[in-house]
């Protein structure tokens, strides 16, 4: 409520300052709109590296948990752990939550995909969730849930915590009807909750470089995304052969681009996580005879959100796995070619009418890429014009949304 003589205190929950530039572009748009809609509030994080996410935005954090115990090999041992110290250690962790929503008007679930499995085990991120929802409840804080991505979840607990902390909310909001549905299969059916776009689309105009002075002049740059992918819903060994039989595709796919006089620059979209594929993918790559001194490829592994936006912006086509390497690159009105690798990939490239342009990362067929690539490039003015379109669009809903949550309370 714009004016009030009150400040407001404002706490953004998410897996912030670990790495995933997708997590981070999000904060970083509900801050911004906080600030427009509420000037002076004070916004604290509830993140999973305070002190990363002070230095960088300087507001202040609060860990969603305290570090875990190191594992012990005996049973009874950790028996007794869980008896004499577990409880008491989260009886202390309750009390500590409870202490840093003191004076919160409400506590933001901050999008990105922390309602899904990937990566994700039921007593890690998931009872934290529910954990803090009910804290927020007991301390009389607001609870909202605003774009976030649901599922799936193959764990019964995973889906009882979910379950649970939606039912806690004041507000929901789904960033796509596949995670409305979704809820509605796990048995909790609010058709008046509104489906609104990722909150990546509202990252303010500021952030989107300047183009170069003659793009003409440029080489003809391809941004590949790289990801270090790990099929969970397969075995161990099944997954592992899924991911190096990814990395041989995207290898030839690469090698056809650079034998066509395209520069490649590699994107990543996980500080952390992508470092492996970049590795991986570069051997794959000199096996195949590619050497990185030939001006063929840029390898420049982006750290922070305006890094990756800058690649993206200088990249004439998008070809990605990580959801935001694609939502970036739409944003900034890239043509992009999908390698999905789960449902939001699939309904972010049907809701801007791409969906045309994805391959299944367990079955990546380089022959059609090719074509689809092409294809691309012969319609560009049309796709970006669809682009433009969809994004002015979800930008409008995201700015409606804002509006209900932040000044229609």
């Amino acid at each position: 409520m714009t004016g009030a003589s009150k400040r407001q205190k404002i706490a953004l929950f998410g897996v912030f300052g670990v790495g995933n530039l997708g997590n981070e572009c999000t904060l970083q748009a509900m801050m911004f709109h906080v600030r427009r809609l509420i000037p002076g509030a004070e916004i604290v994080c509830v993140c999973s590296d305070p002190a990363t996410v002070s230095s960088t935005y300087g507001i202040p954090a609060v860990p969603i948990r305290q570090e875990p115990q190191p594992p012990l090999a005996n049973r009874f041992a950790r028996m007794l752990r869980r008896i004499f110290v577990g409880i008491p250690l989260e009886v202390a962790r309750l009390y500590k939550s409870y202490r840093a929503l003191k004076g919160v008007e409400m506590l933001v679930m901050t999008g990105t995909g922390m309602l899904g499995d990937v990566g994700i085990g039921p007593f890690g991120l998931h009872y934290d969730i529910l954990k803090w929802s009910v804290v927020a409840k007991f301390r009389g804080c607001k609870l909202l849930f605003v774009s976030v991505g649901v599922g799936p979840l193959t764990n019964p607990m995973s889906k009882r915590f979910v379950r649970m902390s939606l039912a806690l909310a004041n507000y929901r909001s789904y960033r796509d009807e596949f995670s409305k549905q979704y809820l509605k299969d796990l048995h909790l059916n609010r058709p008046a909750d509104p489906v609104f776009p990722d909150l990546a689309f509202s990252l303010p105009d500021t952030m989107i470089p300047q183009p170069a002075v003659d793009p003409a002049a440029q080489p003809r740059v391809v941004g590949v995304g790289v990801i270090t992918y790990a099929n969970l819903r397969e075995s161990s060994a099944k997954s592992d052969d899924a991911y190096h039989e990814y990395l041989a595709r995207l290898t030839a796919f690469i090698s056809w681009l650079c034998k066509n006089n395209y520069v490649v620059r590699l994107l990543i979209g996980d500080a952390v996580h992508d470092h492996r594929a970049r590795l991986d993918l570069r051997s794959s790559l000199e096996v195949a005879g590619l050497r990185y001194g030939d001006g063929k490829i840029i390898d420049e592994p982006a750290s922070t959100v305006d890094e990756v936006i800058s690649q993206l912006a200088a990249s004439e086509i998008v070809v990605a796995s990580r959801f935001h390497n694609i939502l970036l690159a739409l944003w900034l009105n890239k043509s992009v070619l999908a390698i999905s690798f789960h449902e939001k990939v699939d309904s972010l490239m049907e809701a801007v009418g791409l969906g045309g342009f994805r391959q299944d990362i367990n079955d990546i067929d380089v022959d059609r890429m090719i074509e689809q690539f092409r294809t691309l490039e012969q319609t560009a003015a049309a796709v970006k014009a669809q682009i433009r379109e969809k994004a002015e669009a979800f930008r409008a809903a995201l700015d409606e949304q804002y509006e209900q949550i932040f000044c229609m309370r």
